[in-house]
């Protein structure tokens, strides 16, 4: 109910009130100070044909002076034995590869691709007896403690198909 009285009040007589302030003349400006700064420079002629003429004395002193400015030589900072390790990585080739181009060539050690991964952790579902940790190990070039963590906590997807009577039952 507020909302409705306030907006009937503000706009009441619009048009009118706008006309009103478009037709005002528009204020005018305040005079400056008489003793501003511009305005002593525009009313003494001396200072401004000090400004424009040129004072040969100066000229003659700005003349001879030359500045001559070199780099100094860079140095290249012999470490004499402190170079920074590089790490050659070790790298393997990698046990599958069915997708060609894309597929990762070379791995480094201690490190498998996405498709080794699922098949190591496959073959272990299918086969504990055979690849045991410690095979899994040997054969991809990992460390035992990563690959006992790898069989724990990793497990691939299991696809199981429904019989057809089941099916109508869910």
């Amino acid at each position: 109910m507020g909302g409705r009285l306030t907006r009937v009040f503000r706009t009441f007589n619009v048009e009118s009130r706008a006309r009103r302030e478009i037709s005002k003349e528009k204020p005018v400006p305040a005079p400056r100070h008489p003793s501003s700064r511009l305005d002593e420079l525009a009313d003494h002629s001396k200072i401004q044909e000090e400004i424009i003429r040129k004072d040969d004395r100066l000229l003659t002193l700005l003349k001879d002076v030359y500045v001559e400015s070199r780099d100094p030589p860079v140095r290249v900072k012999d470490g004499g034995g402190e170079h920074l390790p590089c790490k050659q990585e070790e790298k393997r080739l990698t046990k599958l590869g069915h997708l060609g181009d894309l597929d990762v060539k070379k791995v480094p050690k201690g490190k498998i691709s996405i498709v080794e991964a699922l098949t190591l952790l496959n073959n272990h579902k299918l086969h504990p007896q055979i690849w045991t940790a410690e095979k899994i190990a040997v054969e991809y070039s990992l460390e035992l403690k990563e690959v006992n963590s790898l069989l724990e906590f990793f497990i691939p997807f299991a696809v199981q198909e429904f019989p057809k009577e089941t099916k109508k039952a869910i």
